[in-house]
């Protein structure tokens, strides 16, 4: 089963049409080289990202991800792909309200903490909390704390906010307002401890497919489309790439436990030294396990959102833990799982440990010198 070829055939001309219309316009980047905050941006992931076509982490900067959300949205919907500024959707009448305000709450105390950084000191702990609030609040509204530090800070694009008093979010309180983009949020609050979702007859004709060179997943509502969502990814690469074939989903957790084991991490061996994470959003794995039928190998959440697409991962293909969680409101055990990019380069293999020394009785030496 592959992905539907009209999908391929339009994106690669997408591609090449982008491509043209960047030489064409001559645009000058920023004096920096680096792209700038845009409420236009922000407003168009805003948009994307509450249909489910998710850009990423929500930071109002053009880039890659967005450019994707977009051209699978315009896809889906029968529109012609376009670049980030000339496409022909109403953002003003569909994201009526960029930003809200978030309140702190003590409510949401419990849910912060000190993090061991190793897993050996993680695994004495009963949760793995967000380390900080402003974490807790990033993570909610989908937003980079870049974001959040430029929108609260003394510098802040948004004219009715420019005068106000600027928020110190690194030592965020109960009763402090952040303002924060105007999305559905994550409510790790809700998140409870599964360890096999139900079934969903539904949607069993769905088929989920990845692209590990795009590092993008798919959801289609069956092998001939249409697209349902699409998610940014980080997959493996080089010798711990994420295995192309044809897999299926065999079990769906929210909230998992990890069994962290550098030998399978590293060599997809298991040994006997490992350690037994517990849950949290600060759980290698986030939110979310969902297991393949190719052992040690699933689609799951993060402890660090901003690498996202940006970094490698052990094998696995990991999702931000607010895209994961509407994931796994998408799929149902049993779909297909399509993964399409490079093989694995070879493991290296565990050096041998020594053999221990063999004990010897008490009483060896008796006959050494008959």
């Amino acid at each position: 089963m592959k992905m539907p070829f009209a999908f391929l055939v339009a994106l690669a001309l997408a591609w090449f049409q982008g491509k043209a219309f960047c030489e064409e316009a001559g645009e000058e980047p920023p004096p920096s080289g680096k792209p700038r905050f845009t409420e236009e941006v922000l407003r168009l992931q805003v948009f994307l990202d509450q249909h489910l076509f998710a850009p990423g982490k929500l930071d109002g900067l053009p880039g890659e991800f967005t450019v994707k959300a977009l051209q699978r949205y315009q896809w889906s919907h029968g529109l012609p792909f376009t670049d980030l500024t000339g496409h022909s959707l109403d953002l003003a009448g569909a994201v009526p309200q960029l930003y809200t305000t978030y309140a702190i709450r003590p409510e949401d105390l419990p849910f912060t903490g000190d993090l061991p950084s190793k897993p050996e000191g993680q695994s004495h702990r009963k949760y793995l909390p967000y380390q900080t609030l402003l974490e807790l609040v990033a993570e909610r509204y989908h937003s980079s704390e870049g974001l959040l530090r430029l929108l609260n800070g003394t510098k802040s694009p948004i004219p009715a906010n420019s005068d106000s008093k600027p928020v110190n979010l690194d030592n965020l309180k109960p009763g402090d307002p952040v303002l924060v983009p105007n999305v559905d949020p994550f409510r790790i609050e809700e998140m409870q401890e599964i360890a096999s979702l139900p079934d969903v007859p539904d949607f069993q004709s769905r088929v989920v497919h990845i692209d590990t060179r795009e590092r993008m997943l798919d959801v289609f509502e069956s092998s001939c489309g249409p697209l349902v969502a699409s998610f940014p990814i980080t997959p493996g690469s080089g010798r711990l790439a994420t295995p192309p074939g044809s897999w299926r989903i065999v079990g769906i957790a929210t909230m998992p436990t990890f069994r962290w084991d550098e030998s399978v991490l590293e060599y997809g061996v298991r040994s006997d030294q490992f350690y037994q994470l517990p849950i949290g959003p600060n759980n290698p794995v986030g939110v979310l396990w969902t297991g393949l039928n190719k052992p040690g190998i699933g689609i799951h959440g993060t402890n660090n959102p901003e690498t996202i697409g940006r970094a490698a991962s052990h094998g696995c293909m990991r999702t931000a833990n607010w895209d994961a969680a509407r994931f796994a409101k998408l799929i149902t055990k049993g779909l297909p799982v399509i993964i399409e990019g490079d093989k694995p380069e070879p493991r290296l293999k565990p050096a041998r440990a020594p053999e221990p020394p063999v004990k010897k009785p008490w009483f060896w030496w008796l006959g050494q010198n008959q």
